[in-house]
C-alpha cells in the first residue's frame, strides 16, 4: 500500500523531509498531556486544558477553528432549531411527498451536516451539470470553484413527478413513513443514467455496486432544491455517537488545541500497515515545527459493497487498536464519514478529501488505488493505482488541502513486522491485500505475528465464524412427544 498526502511547504522543507522519509524511527513527542476524560463517543478524547474562545462581533463567545476554511466560507447547517420544528413538521405533512431510500437518507445526512459545504440540497440541473462535467462548482457570489466530483441528486420516478404536479416544495418521507425533510424551490430534470455513470466511473460496465444498488433501479428525473432537516439524522445503530458532525469535529481539534489534523480514511480494519502509515505521518508534521497534530481516523461508514466487512465490525476492531496503544488515543479521533461509497476511484477520492477540509482537517492521506475495486467484469483494478494521488495533487478546489508521499508500506518477513517496503530486499517483503487479509479471517487462519494487533485480529475472526454458523445448512428440527 503507497500513501501521499498533498503538501504546500518551502523548498527546504521538501529536501528536509526527502532526507528523513528514508528513516524510520518511532514517533515520539514532548507535549505532557493532562489525565484524559471520555466524552459520550468512548474513541474521543479531551483534556482538562481550557477551550480557546473568541468574541464574535456581538460579544457572544464562538469557537475558532481556523486550521482550513470550510468550502464557500461558511459551514452549512441546514438542521430546523428544535424550537421551529413543530410548524415546519406540520407544513411538511401538508406538501406532495417523495419517499426516499436508505441510500437517499445517508445524502440528506451529508448534506444537512454540512459535509458537501457550499451545497445547500439536493443538486439542481446547472450544479449536477458543473459537477459531472467539471468535478467543482463555481461560486456566484466571487466566482471562486469549490471541488464537487460527485453529484448529489434525488431521483424519483414518473409516478412521483406526476404526484408532484406544480408545487414549488415537497416533503421527504423516510422509511417508517414519517417526514424528515423538505426541499424548496424545487425543480426536476431528466436523469440520463448512462451519461452519468460513464461520467463518474470511466465505464458502463456491469457490475458496480453503487450502480446496481442506486442508480440502475432509480427514476428517470432528478428533483433538486434547498433542505431543510427537521430533525438530525439518527441510525439507533448503537453507533450514532460516532457520527460527529463537521461543526462537532472543528469543536474537539479545537479543545485538543491541534494545530494540524490528517484524516485518513478507511473502508477496512485497521492493520499495523495502516497504523505505521499513521504515526509516520505525525511524527513527519512534528519534524515539520507542528506541535500537536491529530489525527482524524475517519472510516466511511455510509452504503458499501456486500462483501466489505460492516461498520460495526470496523468500529470494534478500530476501538481494540486504540486499546492496544497501536494509535495514540490522546492525538487519535475516531468518528464515522456517513457518506455512501461510490468505488469510483480518481473521481471520487476528490470527494473524500472535499469533505475532509469542511471538516477541518488541512491535511489528507491517500493511498494506493484510493475509493477503487476490482473490475466487475475482468481479472484487473477497475483505476490505475496511482492515479487517485495524482488527481488529488491537480483537482480543482482543492489547493488549500495539503498532501506529502509516502514509500509502500509491506510485512517484512526478516524484522516480523509491517515496515516501509525496501527494493533492495524486495523478496523480503510479502504484500497482504484487504482481499488476502478476508480470505484469512474466512479460514480461521492467523496472519504473520505483526500485521494486526491481536485483539483487532479477534474482532474479525468472530465476525467471519458467525457468517459461517449462518451458512451452514440448518439440521432439521427433532420433536418429541
Amino acid at each position: 500500500m503507497s500513501l501521499s498526502i498533498k503538501l504546500h511547504v518551502t523548498t527546504s522543507h521538501l529536501n528536509y523531509l526527502n532526507h528523513h522519509a528514508k528513516t524510520n524511527t518511532n514517533t515520539s513527542t514532548s507535549n505532557i498531556r493532562t489525565k484524559p476524560i471520555y466524552t459520550s463517543n468512548p474513541l474521543i478524547i479531551t483534556t482538562s486544558r481550557s477551550r480557546k474562545m473568541s468574541l464574535g462581533s456581538y460579544g457572544a463567545p464562538f469557537i475558532k477553528s481556523s486550521l482550513i476554511e470550510p468550502d464557500g466560507g461558511a459551514l452549512v447547517d441546514l438542521v430546523v432549531p428544535e424550537s421551529q420544528r413543530g410548524p415546519k413538521i406540520l407544513e411538511a405533512e401538508a406538501l406532495p411527498k417523495v419517499k426516499l431510500t436508505k441510500i437517499d437518507i445517508e445524502w440528506v445526512h451529508v448534506i444537512s451536516e454540512g459535509w458537501a459545504s457550499p451545497l445547500r440540497g439536493f443538486m439542481r440541473e446547472d450544479e449536477y451539470l458543473q459537477s459531472l462535467h467539471f468535478n467543482a462548482l463555481r461560486l456566484k457570489g466571487n466566482g471562486s470553484l469549490v471541488n464537487m466530483s460527485l453529484p448529489i441528486v434525488l431521483a424519483i420516478d414518473d409516478q412521483t413527478k406526476e404526484k408532484i404536479g406544480n408545487s414549488s416544495n415537497v416533503g421527504l418521507l423516510g422509511p417508517s413513513g414519517d417526514c424528515i425533510a423538505i426541499l424548496r424551490s424545487i425543480e426536476i430534470y431528466k436523469h440520463n443514467k448512462e451519461e452519468r455513470i460513464a461520467r463518474t466511473w470511466g465505464t458502463i460496465a456491469v457490475g458496480l455496486p453503487y450502480v446496481e444498488e442506486a442508480i440502475t433501479p432509480a427514476g428517470n428525473w432528478l428533483l433538486g432544491g434547498d433542505l431543510e432537516v427537521l430533525k438530525p439524522i439518527k441510525y439507533n445503530d448503537g453507533l450514532d455517537n460516532y457520527r460527529l458532525s463537521p461543526k462537532q469535529l472543528r469543536e474537539e481539534f479545537d479543545r485538543r488545541e491541534a494545530d494540524a489534523v490528517f484524516a485518513f480514511q478507511l473502508r477496512n480494519p485497521v492493520h499495523n500497515g495502516h497504523a505505521l502509515l499513521m504515526n509516520d505521518t505525525r511524527k513527519r508534521l512534528l519534524e515539520m515545527g507542528y506541535k500537536n497534530p491529530i489525527l482524524l481516523l475517519h472510516p466511511l461508514g455510509g452504503f458499501t459493497k456486500a462483501d466489505d466487512v460492516p461498520l460495526s465490525v470496523r468500529m470494534e476492531q478500530h476501538s481494540k487498536v486504540l486499546e492496544d496503544g497501536v494509535l495514540d488515543p490522546e492525538t487519535t479521533i475516531v468518528a464515522i464519514f456517513p457518506s455512501p461509497m461510490h468505488y469510483a476511484g480518481p473521481t471520487e477520492v476528490q470527494w473524500h478529501a472535499k469533505a475532509r477540509i469542511n471538516a477541518g482537517a488541512n491535511f489528507y492521506i491517500v493511498g494506493r488505488d484510493p475509493a477503487g475495486m476490482g473490475h466487475p467484469t475482468e481479472k484487473r483494478d477497475l483505476y490505475d493505482p496511482d492515479h487517485g494521488k495524482k488527481v488529488l495533487s491537480m483537482a480543482p478546489g482543492l489547493e488549500k488541502l495539503n498532501i506529502l508521499p509516502f514509500r509502500v508500506a509491506a510485512y517484512d518477513t526478516s524484522e516480523n513486522k509491517m515496515a516501509f517496503f525496501d527494493p533492495s530486499r524486495a523478496k523480503d517483503f510479502l504484500f497482504i491485500s484487504g482481499t488476502k487479509m478476508r480470505a484469512y479471517a474466512k479460514s480461521g487462519e492467523n496472519p504473520p505475528d505483526g500485521f494486526m494487533c491481536p485483539n483487532g485480529w479477534k474482532v474479525l475472526l468472530k465476525y467471519y465464524e458467525s457468517l459461517q454458523t449462518e451458512e451452514s445448512p440448518q439440521q432439521p428440527a427433532v420433536l418429541s412427544a
